[in-house]
């Protein structure tokens, strides 16, 4: 029986790595990674020599076919994304589906859980999360305007994930949803944008969605990977 660990690796400051994540880390024959250089410089940090290799939305048939071989030879592996825990909008659930439905009699799927943006926004936004909708990344091009009104018309709290050269955009295709959606009645929209979560520059903007477009305007350079949460909450 083989061991496929999904394991959660810090979205921003190393420290927030568990020490079972780096115990697996050290162990197996190979670790998945997303990008093989941003994952090298979190093993060089912590001395795991563990070699690793290239799994990411863009690999081939024939490299999940390699991986399944080494599974099927009883190889112990672990799967991580560039940061957080992986499946959670990565392709890494799609090589878990695989494995499951290819080796389920061979292989034991285990999650090392830890870091992870979403709940990490979820637990300093202040609004009630006890049921909230995650959406991932907004869709790029088509269905946007489907994709806001989601966001708007629900009933419990929205969490999606956001580029910096998108937020602005995105932020703004938001309040014009709300407006359309509620401009008549007694509706208030919460927002909460989180940036560089854990890391040093770390910034959590919370207010109307003017006020935070104003705010993140103000900034000389918008960088880093953003957690919006959304709350419509009546009067």
């Amino acid at each position: 029986m083989a061991f496929f660990y999904i394991v959660a690796t810090p979205i921003g400051n190393l420290k927030d790595i568990t020490l079972r994540a780096l115990q697996i880390l050290k162990s197996v024959d190979l670790i998945l990674a997303e990008d093989t250089r941003r994952t090298q410089k979190l093993l060089n940090h912590f001395n795991i020599k563990t070699k690793t290799l290239s799994y990411h939305q863009h690999s081939k048939l024939k490299k999940v076919n390699y991986i399944l071989k080494l599974l099927q030879q009883g190889k112990n592996l672990a799967l991580v994304s560039d940061a957080g825990t992986p499946g959670i909008s990565d392709p890494g659930n799609k090589l878990v589906k695989t494995v499951i439905e290819s080796l389920s009699d061979q292989v034991k799927i285990l999650a090392v859980p830890g870091a992870s943006a979403v709940t990490a926004a979820a637990s300093i936004s202040g609004f009630p999360m006890d049921k909230f909708l995650f959406l991932g990344f907004p869709p790029a091009k088509r269905k946007r305007k489907k994709f806001f009104e989601e966001v708007i018309n629900s009933k419990y709290p929205v969490i999606f994930y956001e580029s910096p050269h998108r937020i602005l955009k995105t932020l703004n295709e938001l309040k014009l949803s709300y407006y359309h959606c509620y401009s008549n009645l007694n509706t208030t929209l919460q927002v909460v944008v989180c940036r560089e979560l854990t890391k040093k520059f770390e910034i959590v903007y919370r207010g109307t969605i003017e006020e935070i477009i104003d705010k993140i305007k103000a900034e000389n350079k918008v960088k880093g990977e953003f957690v919006v949460i959304v709350h419509s909450s009546k009067n």
